[in-house]
């Protein structure tokens, strides 16, 4: 079974480990995979270094830019040329660009052949992931409303839309109103669970690299440096705590930590000394030792403004990290059912869940956590079971390996 697999860049995320991983998987004797990507832009890291580690050597179209660009032309004409040589089986695209370019040029490929005339298409199926979606908080109206517009024409010739979370389905299907219900299916992300065994082993490591005491809570967050992933509000909450604990001695001693890099670093920076926190914060850059900052931190935050199912918010629940985190998109499905509401919080299964753009609540819902000893030993323990229960490399391998062979067959 041939594959062609497409993601707009390999930047670093959860999506290119995703397509990394399901390439690597499926070069055997019942599969026959190639990724294509585009480049990275400037100001993002590139994650070709764990494409390369795991033996995958995408087809590059540089064309293939993240903005719109009269080049999308050019990348549609790659891809489609691309699809000639490989004539696969299946085509798989993964963010939006790729799933724009991806299937268009799939389109062609069906469609502009001989066989067309006397209704005879080249027999290829057409499988789109959502890892978020742009529908809100990314552009304007304007903008958004076009994108939504080539997203709802390209989903009426898409076998399967797959989402990672019912609440992105609510979103995307429900709300958005993109596709039809019987085309989507949810299957969660996965990650790779071996290498967070053994955390406890770990956990110092950061703590002595950033100098940090015994009696300090470590608050990390973890993500590209980008408007949709919304720092500021990290920043914002740490300067409401540092105001807090001046004159409250009874809330414990923080250190806030920072693990990414992205465009927005320098002006992140420049906020953190204006707003008087940068003797609480730490800016480490990007890291490849995921098992080493996560076994370090005591407590993982999320503030975006939009997310599919957040990546590294799995990465925490498998190193038993406790959660704070902004309500949006597939969050709401990770931390679970609310057991209590709070000043402007609340307290679920698997994390403590504040509303979008909140400093206030946010910064109250951390030092809650941090107060509250017992309730992150519950956390612990709930977030890991969960993770380990539901999010395995595996069983994503094996999840999407049944979809192709249920598409191969459906197709006759």
């Amino acid at each position: 079974m041939k594959i062609v697999r497409i993601i707009a860049r390999l930047n670093v995320g959860g999506p290119a480990r995703h397509v990394v991983w399901l390439t690597e998987a499926m070069q055997n004797g019942e599969f026959d995979s190639v990724l294509i990507s585009g480049i990275v832009p400037e100001g993002e890291e590139d994650m070709s270094y764990f494409a390369a580690r795991h033996n995958v050597a995408p087809i590059i179209i540089p064309e293939m830019s993240r903005e719109l660009s009269p080049k999308d032309a050019v990348s549609l004409w790659k891809v489609y040329r691309r699809f000639l040589r490989e004539k696969p089986d299946i085509i798989d695209t993964h963010t939006a660009k790729a799933g724009t370019v991806g299937r268009a040029a799939g389109f062609l490929y069906r469609w502009l052949t001989f066989g067309a005339l006397i209704g005879r298409p080249r027999p290829v199926r057409f499988v789109h992931t959502y890892h978020g979606h742009v529908f809100h908080s990314y552009y304007g109206k304007l903008k958004t409303d076009f994108f939504l517009f080539v997203e709802k024409t390209l989903a009426r010739m898409t076998d399967v839309i797959i989402v990672l979370s019912e609440q992105q389905k609510n979103e995307i299907n429900g709300h958005f109103r993109v596709g039809k219900t019987e085309q989507f299916l949810v299957m969660p992300c996965g990650i790779d669970l071996l290498s967070f065994e053994d955390w406890k082993a770990k956990r110092n490591i950061l703590r002595q690299e950033i100098g940090c005491r015994n009696d300090e809570i470590v608050v990390g967050i973890v993500g590209r440096l980008t408007e949709i992933k919304n720092h500021s509000l990290f920043l914002q909450t740490a300067k409401l705590y540092k105001n807090l604990r001046n004159s409250d001695s009874e809330i414990p001693a923080l250190r806030f930590v920072i693990v990414g890099d992205g465009h927005l670093r320098s002006q992140l920076e420049r906020e953190a000394k204006d707003l008087g926190v940068e003797d609480v914060i730490v800016f480490l850059g990007n890291r490849e030792d995921a098992d080493v900052f996560h076994a370090g931190l005591d407590i993982e935050a999320l503030t975006s403004l939009n997310e599919g199912s957040p990546f590294v918010l799995i990465e925490a629940m498998a190193n038993a990290r406790p959660i704070i985190s902004t309500a949006v998109g597939g969050v709401v499905d990770l931390l679970g059912a609310v057991e209590a509401e709070a000043d402007g919080f609340s307290v679920c299964e698997r994390g403590v869940r504040v509303p979008s753009n909140d400093a206030e609540a946010f910064c109250k819902g951390l030092i809650y956590l941090a107060k509250n000893e017992k309730l992150r030993r519950d956390l612990e323990i709930r977030g890991a079971e969960f993770a380990v229960s539901n999010y395995s490399k595996k069983r994503l391998i094996a999840d999407v390996k049944k979809l192709y062979y249920d598409l191969i067959e459906k197709s006759g």
